[in-house]
C-alpha cells in the first residue's frame, strides 16, 4: 500500500510520459541523428493502444521537424516544443507527487560539469504543460539520484547525494530530512558508489532499482575486464545488508567509446511503462539475457530491448531521458 505523500512507484499507472528528443547538433555532433533514431524507437515502443501518452519535448524547429518525420503516423505521441540544454529530463524535470502536484529542485549541471542554458527552466515547463502545481525546493537534487518504491523508501548513493558539489553542507541526516519534506520519504537506504566515468557522480538509477517494495535489481560482472566489477559486487553486498532481496542481472561488460574510454553502460537504466519495460542495449553478448531477466520482474508487461549506444554517448540511457507523470489531472 502506498504511504500517504510518497512518490508513486514507477510501475504505478501513468497518465503521460515526458521524453527528451536530442536537439542540439553542437552537443551531439555525429551522434545526433543516431540518438534521435534511438529516442524515436523508444517512443514507438511506448506509445500506442494501452501504452503511454508520450509527450516528446523538442528544442528548436529543426528538432521538431526531425521528430515529426521519424514518428509520422505513430498514435499516442505528441511533440511539445520547449527549451532545454539537453535531454536528461529525469534530472532537469520535476518529480511528480500526488495527482496534479510536482516538486522541482535547483539543478547545477551535475555538480557544475555541464551547465547548459534552458535546463533550469525544464521543470517549470513540464509542470505547466501537465497542469501540475509545482513546489520549488531550494536545494540541488536530480531525479536519477533517488529511486523509490511507492511506500516511502528511497535508494540513493553517498557518492552523489552527499557530494559537496551539490549541497556543500549536506550530511546523511540533512539529506534525509530534505527528502522527507520534499518527497514524503520515510526511509533512505544508502549505497556507496556508482559506475566508472558516470558524470552524475553515481546516480542510483544506473546501478540499483526497486522492482517492488523490498526487492531490487542490480548488475553483476560476468567478465574479468568489466571496469565496474568491484563496485557492482559492493553494491550487491550493501543492498543485501540492508535486508533487500537482490535480483542479479548481468552487466553489459566493458563498453567503450571510439576513443577507447569506458562508458557508464547499464541495463538497470530501464524504463517501466504502463504496458512494457524497455531495457537499453549495447551490442553486448549479455543484451538478450538482461532484457529477458528484467522483463520477467514485471509480469504482464512486454520486455523490449532497444539499442542505446548513441544516447549513451551523451552520458546516460533511457531512464535518464524520461519522466513519468502519474495518472490524474493533466
Amino acid at each position: 500500500m502506498r504511504a500517504m505523500n510518497a512518490v508513486p512507484a514507477e510501475w504505478s499507472p501513468h497518465g503521460a510520459l515526458w521524453l527528451g528528443f536530442p536537439s542540439h547538433g553542437e552537443l551531439w555532433q555525429d551522434d545526433l541523428e543516431p540518438a534521435q533514431a534511438e529516442v524515436a524507437a523508444l517512443a514507438r515502443a511506448l506509445a500506442g493502444p494501452g501504452g503511454e501518452r508520450v509527450r516528446l519535448l523538442t528544442c528548436g524547429e529543426a528538432a521538431s521537424a526531425a521528430a515529426a518525420a521519424q514518428l509520422a503516423g505513430v498514435d499516442g505521441v505528441e511533440i511539445v516544443p520547449g527549451r532545454f540544454g539537453d535531454i536528461w529530463l529525469r534530472d532537469t524535470g520535476p518529480i511528480f507527487l500526488r495527482q496534479g502536484e510536482a516538486a522541482a529542485f535547483r539543478f547545477n549541471g551535475w555538480g557544475g560539469k555541464y551547465v547548459l542554458a534552458g535546463d533550469e527552466t525544464v521543470a517549470g515547463q513540464i509542470a505547466e504543460a501537465a497542469g501540475a502545481r509545482l513546489a520549488q525546493h531550494d536545494f540541488v537534487l536530480e531525479g536519477g539520484a533517488v529511486d523509490q518504491d511507492g511506500e516511502g523508501t528511497a535508494l540513493t548513493t553517498r557518492e552523489c547525494l552527499t557530494n559537496p558539489n551539490r549541497n556543500r553542507t549536506w550530511t546523511e541526516a540533512r539529506a534525509e530530512a530534505a527528502l522527507r519534506e520534499a518527497l514524503g520519504v520515510r526511509k533512505v537506504i544508502w549505497l556507496g558508489q556508482g559506475l566508472l566515468n558516470d558524470h552524475t557522480d553515481g546516480h542510483v538509477d544506473t546501478v540499483v532499482r526497486f522492482v517492488r517494495p523490498g526487492v531490487v535489481v542490480a548488475m553483476e560482472a560476468r567478465t574479468s575486464d568489466d571496469p565496474n566489477r568491484a563496485a557492482l559486487a559492493a553494491l550487491v553486498r550493501e543492498a543485501s545488508g540492508h535486508g533487500l532481496d537482490v535480483v542479479r542481472v548481468p552487466s553489459p561488460g566493458r563498453i567503450v567509446d571510439p576513443e577507447g574510454r569506458v562508458m557508464p553502460a547499464s541495463y538497470v537504466n530501464f524504463y517501466v511503462s504502463n504496458t512494457a519495460v524497455v531495457v537499453p542495449t549495447y551490442a553486448s553478448p549479455f543484451d538478450d539475457e538482461a532484457v529477458e531477466r528484467i522483463g520477467a520482474l514485471f509480469p504482464g508487461r512486454i520486455a523490449v530491448g532497444i539499442d542505446a549506444r548513441a544516447v549513451l554517448s551523451g552520458g546516460g540511457a533511457f531512464h535518464c531521458i524520461t519522466q513519468q507523470q502519474p495518472r490524474g489531472p493533466r
